[in-house]
């Protein structure tokens, strides 16, 4: 059992389905999608990764907590997630040095979180039935209130959450470098910090502006590329989307996108996206880079993916596949044949995973050039 003790309580499936612990957070339930991811450590950076908006996190690594919570490897703004659910929930920080605890920071930010569950089964569950509503509540909460909650929360599918997770105002931030290379612009659909720092230590200004802005008042900054943001929810719901990314790609900009971003750079060129049963969540994740014939441990987030058939996207025949996942043989990368347009699924700024992906944004300062 976890090192936090909580007042009971449970989480409730759609399907009916009832896992209990003890309960951390506020008084009322919290409904959203539930999900797993396979990261070992991260948490902090799960938490924080708007891409994760609406939705109840499960963490399949054991015991979360270890190191604490630092500051620096938060990824925007706040915490995202509707609700978190672990097995093991330290208060202990065996390695330093932390800014807070996990209970403390779980606790200061009023995230449901439910400890000692059997995230195994509930792990096991998910991937078998696939992902679906839940509701995550403490034990005084009467069970057709909580039925009645869990069948008013929206599905995924058709629910346009990057919008509401975007940046309401721009802003701007400097580079790293004592030398400006140019200004990179990045279409905010839910952006994690460490995209952006990659860039301002490439040399480049990074403005950040709402999904919203218009093709026009971007193009006025006069940028040296687009950054096409990672974040949550249908790709086929977000407004204006397709339009936007379409204006700037014939305006001759060229485009960089990840996972939400990548969804959205296809469908302006005309593929169509679908939701996957339980989805990519993870820092392990083999992708096959198709040019070099590496095999990339990668870092992934999504609940949606490219519609391809016989190793073309359909709907795109400007489109080319770049990446594939060895796990289930779907879309992970792709590439506009003459334009400076490129897109992978995954999070190559690896916060948290891997780096076997930075590449990527070396590769996308080379366009840029």
């Amino acid at each position: 059992m976890s090192d936090t003790q909580g007042r009971a309580g449970y989480l409730l499936l759609e399907d009916g389905r009832r896992f209990d612990g003890a309960y951390l957070g506020p008084d009322d339930e919290t409904a959203g999608e539930a999900v797993f991811t396979t990261v070992m450590t991260g948490y902090h950076e799960v938490l924080t990764d708007p891409s994760f908006a609406a939705q109840i996190v499960v963490m399949t690594a054991p015991m979360q907590g270890v190191y604490g919570v630092r500051d620096p490897d938060r990824q925007s703004r706040r915490p995202w997630v509707a609700g978190f659910v672990v097995r093991d929930l330290s208060v202990r920080i065996g390695s330093g040095p932390a800014d807070h605890d996990l209970p403390a920071y779980l606790k200061d930010h009023r995230i449901p979180t439910l400890v000692g569950a059997d995230t195994r089964a509930l792990t096991r569950h998910i991937r078998e039935a696939g992902a679906m509503r839940a509701l995550i509540a403490p034990a005084d909460v009467d069970l057709d209130r909580a039925r009645a909650r869990l069948a008013a929360e929206p599905e995924m599918s058709g629910r346009d959450l990057a919008t509401s997770v975007s940046t309401p105002t721009p802003y701007e931030l400097e580079p790293f470098e004592s030398e400006e290379r140019g200004v990179v612009i990045c279409l905010d659909y839910g952006v994690k910090t460490r995209s952006l720092d990659l860039f301002r230590r490439e040399g480049y200004r990074v403005h950040v502006v709402p999904c919203t802005t218009e093709p026009e008042e971007l193009l006025r900054l006069r940028p040296a590329g687009v950054f096409v943001s990672n974040g949550p929810g249908d790709p086929e719901a977000v407004p204006g989307a397709v339009e936007r990314i379409r204006a700037l790609s014939d305006a001759g900009v060229p485009l960089f996108g990840i996972c939400l971003g990548h969804q959205l750079i296809a469908r302006a060129f005309g593929a169509t996206n679908y939701k996957l049963p339980y989805g990519h969540r993870g820092g392990n994740h083999p992708v096959l880079n198709y040019s070099t014939g590496a095999v990339e441990i990668t870092s992934q987030n999504h609940g949606f993916a490219v519609r391809e058939e016989d190793g073309a996207i359909i709907g795109a025949e400007e489109l080319e596949v770049t990446h594939r996942n060895l796990n289930d043989g779907t879309v992970e990368g792709l590439k506009h044949r003459d334009r400076p347009v490129f897109a992978v699924q995954y999070h190559p700024e690896s916060a948290p995973g891997p780096h076997d992906s930075r590449y990527l944004f070396d590769r996308f300062v080379g366009e840029m050039s």
